[in-house]
């Protein structure tokens, strides 16, 4: 199962997200839901956005896995951050965990979490594989 990544030559071209993707017919889908910088114990990881943005993938990782799926199979990513918070800090942190995987996205600004610790929270659209 492949997803299209769809980037028309007429728009600005990112090696870090797609412009659009497209999944194939008959495709199951997966919806994960927001994921935080929480770790297994229910606690908080960290107060950066570093350190929030790599736990809050690695859940979403271990949801896409149980489903047998990756990030590859990542249609689109929706990230919520805290306003004032530096994007490109998390963006870093996003790197080390997530790869440079060119799926569509949507990062949003919002003003509070339902924990005040939240600093990020991350859901995802995939495609499972047959």
């Amino acid at each position: 199962m492949t997803i299209t990544h769809l980037n028309p030559p007429d728009m600005h071209k990112s090696h870090a997200f797609s412009q659009g993707t497209i999944v194939p017919a008959g495709s199951r889908i997966l919806y994960v839901g927001g994921q935080n910088g929480v770790g297994p114990d229910g606690k908080v990881v960290g107060d950066t956005i570093q350190a929030q943005t790599e736990q809050a993938l690695r859940n979403v990782l271990a949801v896409l896995a149980a489903a047998g799926a990756t990030q590859e199979d990542v249609a689109k990513m929706n990230i919520h951050i805290i306003e004032g918070t530096d994007v490109n800090a998390g963006f870093g942190a996003s790197l080390a965990v997530w790869g440079a995987n060119p799926t569509a996205i949507t990062v949003v600004s919002v003003h509070s979490f339902a924990n005040p610790d939240f600093l990020v929270e991350i859901d995802a659209i995939a495609a499972l594989p047959d």
